[in-house]
């Protein structure tokens, strides 16, 4: 083998780079049982990466000052007393208190998993550090890219192949066994490098100091394609579902940005910066789109979007790199970038903003950062006067506010075609002004402000929404149907009927011909008339509504936000029917192991983050939980709408693992706006219970069942044989 062993580093760097990005879906699965499905479980692990990132990053600037072989004997030193940490667990933190969970999710992450993710974040610029102190070595550059692309697989393979065929104890085993591998390969990196003149740095004539505006330059452009990758993560995991394939997407594409932008050969990334800012127009123009539209395809122009920009910026990056002797400075500026940007995302901004306006404010810093070639050859300079190119974008500009104008008053489902073609005339003007940023980025805006973003800007001026840690939530009054409806991502949290006679009347999901209504209607029956009732999941508090004289009423809620909605009366369930009933707020399963044995004659387990349902309250442990919390006859209720997963399957079997029986009830009530399709889940430990429950309605069903179904446990649940792909591919289109 030659004396460069490019073979030997490039295989290092890509085991520690698949060991890095394979350990951050392996972390955040392990927290759901403590925090459940909510996006921003995954934007605050990623904050913790970064920030540990950048930590190890500085680390190997710093050691990069000494020679190879010192360099090799800390860092491997280092790497065997991080090994006392593993296998990977989360420390033991006690639950956060309601409102905390910003700071305590990074907390739990830097604790579990701080030494060992430090020291392998450190490995990439160290190993492209030894490699470049061969004098035949060459370029180091091409070693980032194979770092990404050891990211990318390592992101992959754990929805894919970890998470399907291991349990989280067998998968941080193995995990572990990757890690002494990599300790080996690092070990075999510092021999190379150990002897004869190869070992001693190359020194020539000290490099020019870099300027402060280059170094600022860096910072901004590893930053805002950070940011935009975690606000469309935030997107696309509360409009689909929290899962770890989802959570995956939008940073895998991230890491492939830095793959094409810094691979030796780069027509690719030059194509894509050819195009980006025409996709910045078409799908960025719906970046202040607040309402749901019912389909996939503007998320998937989203990420489309991100890995575009994410390429075109980060192209740019490698354009301004340094020479390779300052690669370690290089690559901590890039890693402080994307911890600002990720620090603006996951932290600052739920904080500051009402809504996720983080995300258009980064597409317009990306119009601003974008290098813009015009793509007509009369806009060249060269070719018109500077004035009369001016005055050209001017008129564009204006033009185009006109037809934006036109655009915001149309109803797109009412009036598809022309709503396309006033978008494709709009998109049409902003590719004429390609080269003229501020004229480029004018167009953008009136693109923004004419698909939902008035309405958007007026919902925040109204203080009609409210965000929390774990979503967005927005009050919009129907004032000609009487109602006024809150909304989570796409999933209608709750509706009320605002007439004074209809306003106790339970609607959406809990109809009287609802699994929920029919039991609730038969607890005074089962259970007498001081019965105890607890439900999992407050919303707007609809199924208060249920309450009769004499009952016990706890609600689990474990977001402050939505009690707020019930508390200053924006919807007025709680306070009407059932103002004595109790609110526990936090993690459901954590506060119903604290209840008393037997505390409920019926527990209701209705909790959902969008359309997902968190994975942790269906397990076999959180069935555990509840019949814990359920007196001998007592039922459960669960409630599985779902566009996307089919959990009957699943939750059959936990229920038959745990001896319950159980029966299922589809509801389909009639469209009048009033009452929503639902399906429920009716159990008991006891079959006489279960059968008065469910006794006189044919609708009652037995559950279905799929041969070698698993229960989903804390240990071990896929999610993917759960999807209905079927639903989830024909939403796109």
């Amino acid at each position: 083998m030659t004396p460069v062993q490019r073979p030997l580093f490039v295989a290092t760097v890509l085991v520690g780079s698949f060991l890095l990005f394979a350990i951050q879906p392996m972390v955040a699965r392990l927290a759901l049982p403590q925090l459940g499905g909510a996006p921003n479980v995954w934007n605050s692990a990623m904050l913790v990466y970064q920030a540990l990132l950048l930590g190890g990053y500085a680390y190997a600037h710093l050691l990069s000052r000494w020679a190879v072989r010192t360099q090799a004997s800390i860092h491997l030193a280092l790497l065997a007393l991080a090994a006392l940490t593993l296998p990977i667990h989360l420390a033991a933190l006690p639950p956060p208190a309601p409102g905390r969970e910003a700071l305590w999710v990074p907390a739990l992450f830097a604790l579990s998993i701080g030494p060992v993710f430090f020291l392998v974040s450190a490995q990439a610029p160290l190993m492209q550090r030894w490699f470049s102190a061969h004098p035949e070595a060459g370029e180091p550059w091409a070693l980032y890219a194979a770092s990404n692309l050891g990211s990318f697989a390592g992101l992959l393979a754990y929805p894919l192949l970890a998470e399907p065929l291991l349990g989280l104890g067998q998968q941080a085993w193995a995990w572990s066994a990757g890690y002494a591998a990599l300790v080996v390969l690092i070990a075999l990196c510092a021999w190379a490098r150990w002897r004869g003149r190869v070992a001693a740095e190359v020194s020539g004539e000290p490099a020019e100091p870099i300027p402060a505006w280059r170094i600022a330059q860096w910072l901004v452009l590893a930053a805002v394609p950070s940011g935009l990758m975690l606000s469309t993560t935030t997107h696309l995991t509360t409009d689909v579902f929290a899962m770890p394939l989802f959570w995956v997407i939008p940073l895998g594409l991230y890491l492939l940005s830095f793959v094409a932008a810094f691979a030796d050969r780069r027509p690719f990334a030059h194509a894509v910066c050819r195009i980006t800012p025409v996709l910045l127009l078409l799908a960025g123009g719906y970046a202040m789109t607040s309402r749901s539209t019912g389909s996939l395809s503007l998320a998937l122009a989203g990420v489309v979007l991100l890995f575009a920009v994410a390429v075109t910026l980060h192209a740019r990056l490698y354009d301004l790199r340094p020479p390779a002797s300052r690669l370690t400075l290089f690559y901590l500026v890039m890693s402080a970038g994307g911890a600002l940007g990720g620090l603006f995302t996951a932290l600052v901004a739920p904080l500051w903003f009402d809504w996720v306006w983080e995300h258009p404010l980064l597409i317009f810093a990306a119009a601003l950062l974008l290098p813009q070639r015009p793509l007509l050859r009369w806009m060249e300079s060269g070719d018109l006067s500077r004035d009369r190119i001016v005055l050209t974008a001017a008129a564009l500009v204006v033009f185009a506010g006109f037809l934006g104008w036109l655009l915001s008053d149309l109803d797109p489902k009412q009036s598809p075609l022309v709503s396309l073609l006033l978008t494709l005339a709009i998109a049409f003007c902003g590719v004429l002004v390609i080269g003229v940023r501020p004229a480029f980025v004018a167009v953008l805006g009136v693109l923004m402000l004419a698909h939902g973003g008035l309405e958007t800007v007026r919902q925040t001026l109204d203080g009609a929404r409210s965000r929390s840690y774990f979503g967005v939530y927005t009050v919009r009054d129907h004032t000609e149907a009487g109602q006024r409806v809150l909304a989570h991502g796409t999933t209608m949290h709750g509706m009320q009927l605002t007439h004074p006679g209809w306003r106790r009347l339970p609607t959406t999901y809990y109809g009287p011909t609802s699994g929920v209504g029919i039991a609730m209607a038969r607890v005074p029956a089962l259970f007498g008339d001081t019965a105890r009732l607890g439900v999992v999941g407050l919303g707007t508090g609809t199924l208060a509504c249920w309450k009769r004289p004499g009952q016990s009423w706890t609600f689990f809620e474990i977001d402050r936000a939505v009690l707020a909605f019930s508390l200053s009366l924006d919807f007025t369930y709680l306070a009407e029917c059932a103002p004595d009933a109790a609110v526990r707020l936090g993690d459901a399963r954590v506060e119903l192991a604290r209840q008393p044995r037997a505390s409920f004659d019926l527990l209701a387990v209705d909790a959902f983050s969008s359309d997902t349902i968190p994975l942790h309250l269906l397990t076999a442990e959180a069935i555990g939980v509840y019949g814990r919390t359920l007196a001998p006859d007592g039922v459960m209720l669960l409630h599985i709408s779902n566009r996307y997963f089919e959990l009957e399957p699943q939750l059959s079997a936990a229920l038959r693992a745990k001896g319950w029986s159980a029966r299922v009830l589809s509801d389909r009530p009639a469209r009048d706006g009033t009452f929503s399709a639902s399906v429920w889940i009716a159990a008991a430990r006891d079959p006489a219970q279960l059968a008065r429950l469910t006794s006189g309605r044919a609708e009652w069903r037995p559950l279905l069942e799929r041969p070698g179904t698993r229960p989903w446990t804390d240990e071990h649940a896929s999610i993917l044989p759960a999807v209905r792909w079927a639903n989830l591919v024909g939403k796109v289109w």
